[in-house]
């Protein structure tokens, strides 16, 4: 055996690219969400069948579900090239005319963050869907003409994680719409072992169920904890990954045994002590924090709320009695916390 041998053919590679080469490449390698992967795949075989295009997909649902590794799987599928691009890259309707008018019959478009396209594009995606047909503007004012250009016949695939926020005849255009869920912990361990697979580390089976307990119901946080904790094992115990090693790993990276990180925590910690369990409007939580409300309202409280640990209420954010007693800490004696 050479050395070369011995080198992870990954390892040169960095997360963000790992990540890509972890995700599954075909629906029957996919891990959960098993109606959309039922339903998937009953779309994707009739338009093979009819050899045609498939219909417009939209994937909606928080980050790290999948939704980008579900419209790579949509393109692999069907056997045809995938264009990627996103919502804030489309800011006018030429932008995105130059993409549409390059696209090869049959080819997956894939937009991300779909519900951040501008405006004028939105409405000529309308046509383009429907049609597939645009119209070009050439000039402007009253001489400006529309020139109508015709499109080969395309699958668009958008990913959103605020389908509400997408104008209503655009999300009537999509002819299949599929919700993700958060996955069961036995879900993700089975993703993590997987990953561990192609990562070449050796992890013992209640070491990936750990993990996946503390990964928030989300397959791209899975991932990354693994790979925390494939550092950890190497450095420290030779590569192999059991419980122990596993623990020590996440305690390391202060992700705690619900899946809590440093900035719930702190979010956590400031609701109950600072503001006495609240209740507290977002933007003053997140200076006692140190954060931009975005950051917040995005990444920690969805989370939060999901554990019970925070409420949300017409005056601002509590804590609840369950948020209390993990933290450790007492309700504060001039009030009962509230009790969900």
């Amino acid at each position: 055996m050479h050395d070369d041998d011995l080198i992870d053919p990954l390892a040169h590679i960095d997360d963000i690219a790992v990540e890509g080469a972890l995700r599954p490449r075909a629906l029957a390698e996919f891990v959960g969400q098993e109606r959309i992967r039922e339903q998937l795949t009953l779309l994707l075989a009739a338009a093979q069948q009819r050899g045609g295009a498939a219909d417009h997909v939209l994937l909606a649902g928080p980050p790290g579900l999948g939704k980008t590794t579900l419209a790579t799987i949509v393109s692999h599928e069907l056997g045809v090239p995938m264009r990627i691009t996103s919502g804030p890259a489309i800011q006018h309707a030429g932008d995105l005319a130059a993409v549409l008018s390059s696209l090869t019959p049959g080819e997956v478009l894939f937009i991300d963050e779909i519900h951040r396209i501008a405006k004028p594009a939105a409405e000529m995606l309308y046509v383009a869907m429907e049609d597939y047909r645009v119209d070009v503007i050439v000039g402007k004012g009253p001489g400006a003409t529309a020139i109508p250009l015709d499109l080969p016949a395309f699958t668009l695939v958008g990913a959103t994680t605020r389908s509400g926020a997408l104008p209503g005849p655009l999300r009537d255009r999509f002819g299949y719409t599929a919700h993700l869920d958060f996955y069961a912990d036995a879900e993700l361990a089975s993703i993590i072992a997987r990953s561990a697979a192609r990562l070449q580390v050796a992890i013992h089976e209640d070491a990936a169920v750990l993990i996946a307990g503390r990964s928030r119901g989300t397959p791209r946080i899975a991932n990354r904890l693994l790979r925390r904790v494939r550092d950890y094992a190497q450095v420290h115990a030779g590569g192999s990954v059991d419980t122990a090693i596993a623990g020590a790993a996440l305690d390391l990276f202060d992700v705690d045994p619900v899946g809590l990180d440093r900035l719930d925590r702190a979010v956590l910690t400031a609701l109950m002590t600072t503001f006495r369990g609240g209740p507290v409007g977002i933007a003053t939580l997140a200076v006692a924090v140190g954060e931009e409300p975005h950051t917040v309202e995005e990444v920690a409280e969805p989370f939060l709320v999901r554990r019970g640990f925070i409420a949300r209420t017409p005056r601002g954010r509590i804590a609840t009695a369950s948020a209390y007693a993990h933290l450790g800490i007492a309700p504060p004696a001039s009030g009962q916390a509230p009790i969900f």
